[in-house]
């Protein structure tokens, strides 16, 4: 058995890296393994293993919700390692509460989180100063985010102003000859008015479908009408 102080430089990496930034950014999970691995060498940590959560976003899933990141923290629960290693603060936390929240918990069981870039240089979360480095980066971090959303939010207001499409075309509507405005398609506005009509009339959704199939209209992929297409055409044209 381990005597305390070789447990006490048993570390486990931890790698992440979403769907979209794989297809988009072509970002490496064996680069990020290679770089923990580095530096546990370097840190004199002897690694129990690394970590992977592939096609995973971090945006949507904090690490207690992944699959690796479950088994991360049942190592620290566990008492199995001292050091947590990975890349980056976006490789492992969801947001600022995220990040403090399971730091400060890994910081109570004697547990150091080390990130490797930050802004090309790494925190160690053992002293305070990295923890200090490690809280101030997180709201940054939380800043950068929001202020995305906020840019995002704006632009898409200005289309909407335009006109111009966001995201699919809805029913009714098609792209003008520039392919950037939506403009009225002529014969799904004549559905688009029978649903409306048969909704005022009462009908249930599933009831409305079941007319237009009747009256032989087809979808737009040219097939029998479901109830959760008059919703959305509903929805759309509200």
């Amino acid at each position: 058995m381990q005597d305390k102080a070789g447990r006490q430089h048993r570390a486990i990496g931890y790698g992440r890296v979403s769907t979209q930034e794989q297809a988009e950014h072509g970002i490496s999970l064996d680069a990020q393994e290679a770089r923990i691995r580095a530096y546990a060498t370097m840190r004199g940590l002897e690694l129990v293993e690394v970590v992977i959560d592939a096609g995973v976003s971090a945006g949507k899933y904090t690490l207690s919700t992944r699959e690796g990141g479950k088994r991360v923290l049942a190592a620290v629960k566990a008492g199995a390692v001292r050091h947590v290693v990975a890349l980056k603060l976006d490789r492992l936390f969801r947001n600022t509460i995220d990040c403090l929240t399971t730091v400060h918990a890994w910081d109570k069981a004697g547990v150091s989180c080390h990130l490797i870039d930050m802004g090309g240089a790494s925190i160690d979360t053992a002293s305070a100063m990295g923890r200090m480095f490690l809280t101030m980066a997180a709201g940054f971090a939380e800043m950068e985010r929001n202020l995305t959303a906020e840019r995002t939010t704006a632009a898409l207001g200005r289309k909407r102003e335009k006109g111009e499409r966001i995201g699919a075309v809805p029913y009714g509507k098609q792209l003008d000859a520039d392919g950037l405005h939506l403009i009225d398609h002529p014969a799904e506005q004549a559905v688009v008015a029978t649903v409306r009509e048969l909704r005022a009339e009462g009908l249930s959704y599933r009831a409305i479908a079941g007319e237009l199939n009747r009256l032989g209209l087809v979808n737009r992929a040219g097939g029998r009408f479901l109830h959760t297409q008059v919703v959305r055409i509903l929805e759309d044209a509200a």
